[in-house]
């Protein structure tokens, strides 16, 4: 099987109220689409392609030659965003994922999960899922009798039915994250109905899911093991919310793996950071950039260490320390900056 990945990367994130791109403010320690980029790149068997809008030399900048781009002009749907990539796709790939630029704490394992049991299933699609609360404003999943998935009902159709809130009980939900037997959905996407929303007419890919159930062809799904990686940030509260799941997510793996926080709702590491085994790390410290500790080293509290080598058995105490090498055994003074950015 040849895997490809569509981000779709148009949206300006209008809710943001910022002059710069959604997917290029920060969370995590980076921009939000370098994050799933990564990840994309690390699964996909082509380079990733980027559904960009107006302004997209933020990202094309970020990227650079490692991405393919291709253009939406108008702003017509995820469906329509899909169409603009099939140029740059069909034919090169049997397998294609379309998800988000926004969905920085999605896995390169869960996206391999995710094209595996398409693969296996030879299904039609299969799809991310995962389990949420009556308030979530995911659409609901609905499975049939062989656990297959028979229909996706959105939260505003749900308010319209008989019994609306047995509808949005329905905790399993999809997060848009899904991957297309190509075959099936190069020929059937230009088929997609058109629908109206609020700034005119839309083409949704979530109506391949009724397309695959006509033809009698299997949608299959997958629950993500971790539910923050359904989570995207649309808004500057919703970057809260993710932040605090990286820092989550950060930190669970080191104390996994043998370093001590002692209090991880006040320490933030960054995703490209190395710790070594021992190491201590009080309140209020800041590991950030792809900095290195060694083992047995006493960090903080009140500390920051920004792209910084610290060797063993170090002792950095109410101190900065950015783009610097220390030696073994080296104690910081408290108050102590020390830069050679």
């Amino acid at each position: 099987m040849t895997l490809a990945i569509i981000l779709l990367a148009a949206g300006q994130g209008t809710r943001m109220k910022s002059k710069h791109q959604k997917i290029l403010h920060a969370v995590g320690g980076k921009p939000m689409v370098q994050h799933i980029f990564e990840a994309a790149n690390q699964v996909a068997d082509i380079p990733p392609v980027l559904v960009v809008g107006a302004g997209a030399d933020g990202v094309q900048g970020l990227l650079g030659n490692r991405a393919a781009y291709v253009v939406q002009a108008e702003q017509l749907g995820t469906g329509h965003a899909t169409m603009m990539a099939e140029t740059a796709v069909k034919g090169k790939a049997n397998q294609v994922i379309v998800t988000y630029g926004d969905m920085p704490l999605l896995r390169a394992e869960t996206l391999r999960q995710l094209a595996t049991m398409q693969a296996e299933t030879m299904a039609a699609i299969s799809m991310l899922t995962v389990m949420g609360s009556p308030e979530s404003a995911f659409g609901r999943i609905v499975r049939g009798e062989d656990g297959s998935v028979v229909e996706i009902v959105e939260v505003a159709e749900a308010h319209k039915r008989p019994d609306s809130q047995a509808w949005l009980a329905i905790r399993e939900q999809n997060v848009g994250v899904y991957c297309f037997d190509a075959e099936f959905l190069w020929r059937n996407l230009h088929d997609l109905p058109q629908r109206q929303a609020r700034h005119g007419p839309e083409y949704y890919l979530t109506d391949l899911v009724d397309t695959a159930v006509h033809q009698g062809r299997r949608i299959a799904a997958v629950i993500a093991a971790d539910p923050d990686e359904g989570l995207g940030a649309g808004t500057r509260a919703e970057m809260v919310a993710v932040e605090k799941a990286f820092r989550r997510r950060t930190n669970t793996h080191w104390l996994a793996h043998g370093v001590t926080l002692m209090d991880p709702d006040t320490t933030y590491i960054d995703p490209d950071a190395l710790i070594g085994q021992d190491t201590v790390i009080w309140p209020n410290s800041y590991i950030q950039g792809s900095t290195v500790i060694g083992e047995d080293c006493t960090i903080g509290p009140n500390t920051i260490l920004r792209n910084a080598h610290i060797g063993d058995g170090c002792q950095v105490e109410m101190a900065v320390v950015a783009g610097s090498n220390v030696a073994a055994g080296t104690i910081i003074q408290p108050f102590s900056i020390i830069n050679h950015l």
